[in-house]
């Protein structure tokens, strides 16, 4: 027969505790559908061009010629930016002109950064 020797018990955690607050399953289901938007190579050009205009706003029939795409293909990529809450769509006679959304990038950036968000950053 064997003795079982006890040895001193010592709580000692697997892991440290979360330093802030894990992200809402409503946060989480907002940041998807913008990393899904942003995870095309066309819609990120679109981002960038949009920001690259005066006042990070253009009008869709200056991006259809750099892209080398048709004005429904483009539109329809500017629509899942809208969507995604990155751009902003002001309809002017018959153009219509996107902008981006004041500190979206930004919201998006401070959520996938391994620092501490700013106070009242949202995604």
């Amino acid at each position: 027969m064997t003795t079982r020797t006890e040895l001193p018990s010592t709580e000692v955690a697997c892991c440290a505790p979360p330093t802030r607050e894990p992200m809402t399953a409503e946060t989480a289901a907002v940041l998807a559908q913008r990393l899904k938007a942003i995870a095309d190579p066309t819609r990120l050009r679109l981002l960038s061009m949009v920001a690259a205009h005066e006042n990070a706003e253009a009008c869709v029939c200056d991006l259809t010629e750099p892209l080398g795409l048709t004005q429904p293909t483009v539109s329809h990529h500017l629509r899942v930016l809208v969507d995604a809450g990155l751009l902003t769509r002001d309809k002017r006679g018959v153009w219509a002109y996107f902008a981006l959304v004041p500190g979206a990038l930004d919201s998006l950036a401070a959520v996938l950064t391994s620092q501490q968000p700013a106070e009242g950053a949202a995604v």
